[in-house]
């Protein structure tokens, strides 16, 4: 029999995280589950419920789901939490109970027959044919940064990439010969190799031998690059996604990058593709 201190959950998520760091999760994914476990933790505490594995019941835990639907507000609005947070705090807790059982603390079995909460499907909005040549043909007259711009516009919605993958790229990811892009870090740590349409690299060719700015020193390698040779942030991206749909006009729609990894989805589906590699 083990230590009740080993069994103790604030001692149990210490090895939890540091299972997600070790298993290649991504540092977001292992801040969301450490934070929505330990919260659940402090309202174990805050019950005087009992916070050792061994005593955990299925009443504790549906306790807490109900506290989250009914009682707890978000940290700066006070807000009700939406039923998507709900949900995402259940997988948490679900993912650290089958950790417990891998790491053989428990059998597991008290989450398996606790389902995640439904929540309403968001119908999300994706760009038109015409909002997105009116992107277009503003980047076509920016004389600044158009090019560079223009080049991330495409690719986004040629390849549905997202955001945080279109800062990453680096210099030589790009293979304009093979008509590729390397993607190093992708979800889960994952790198894969996704084609690139032609216009697309036409329009990377035009930004790498014409427009892209020198860069600061020899340690950015960033494919895009701000105006001070520096490598364009994650925030750096959305300004200018946001920027152009303000100055287009664009309404019904949020102008932002992940709408266009939504409207490649739809023109890949409409296109005869299929889900499961859309997935990928």
């Amino acid at each position: 029999k083990m230590k009740a201190s080993v069994l103790d959950l604030e001692n149990l998520i210490q090895g939890f995280k540091l299972s997600c760091q070790t298993e290649g999760l991504s540092p977001k994914t292992t801040e969301w589950y450490i934070s929505f476990v330990s919260r659940f933790v402090r309202f174990l505490q805050s019950r005087d419920f009992p916070t050792n594995l061994e005593s955990i019941r299925k009443a504790h835990i549906r306790d807490f789901i109900r506290y989250l639907q009914v009682e707890a507000r978000t940290p700066y609005s006070d807000k009700p939490l939406s039923p998507a947070t709900v949900q995402g705090y259940v997988r948490s807790l679900k993912a650290f109970f089958a950790w417990t059982e891998k790491e053989e603390y428990s059998d597991g079995s008290i989450m398996r027959k606790i389902p995640v909460p439904k929540a309403p499907v968001k119908i999300v909005n994706t760009f038109t044919n015409e909002q997105f040549i009116k992107l277009v043909e503003l980047c076509q007259r920016d004389n600044g940064y158009g090019n560079r711009n223009l080049a991330i516009l495409f690719l986004m919605l040629d390849s549905g990439l997202r955001v945080s993958e279109c800062r990453d790229i680096q210099l030589n990811d790009v293979d304009l010969e093979n008509g590729s892009i390397r993607i190093r870090r992708g979800k889960g740590g994952k790198e894969r190799i996704i084609p690139i349409g032609s216009l697309v690299q036409k329009t990377l060719w035009r930004y790498m031998n014409h427009a892209r700015p020198q860069p600061l020193t020899t340690q950015v390698t960033s494919l895009f690059l701000s105006d001070r040779g520096l490598s364009l942030t994650k925030s750096g991206i959305q300004q200018i996604v946001r920027r152009y749909g303000k100055r287009a006009g664009i309404s019904g729609v949020r102008c932002s990058p992940h709408t266009f990894r939504h409207t490649f989805a739809k023109n890949y589906l409409l296109n005869g593709g299929d889900i499961f590699s859309l997935q990928k």
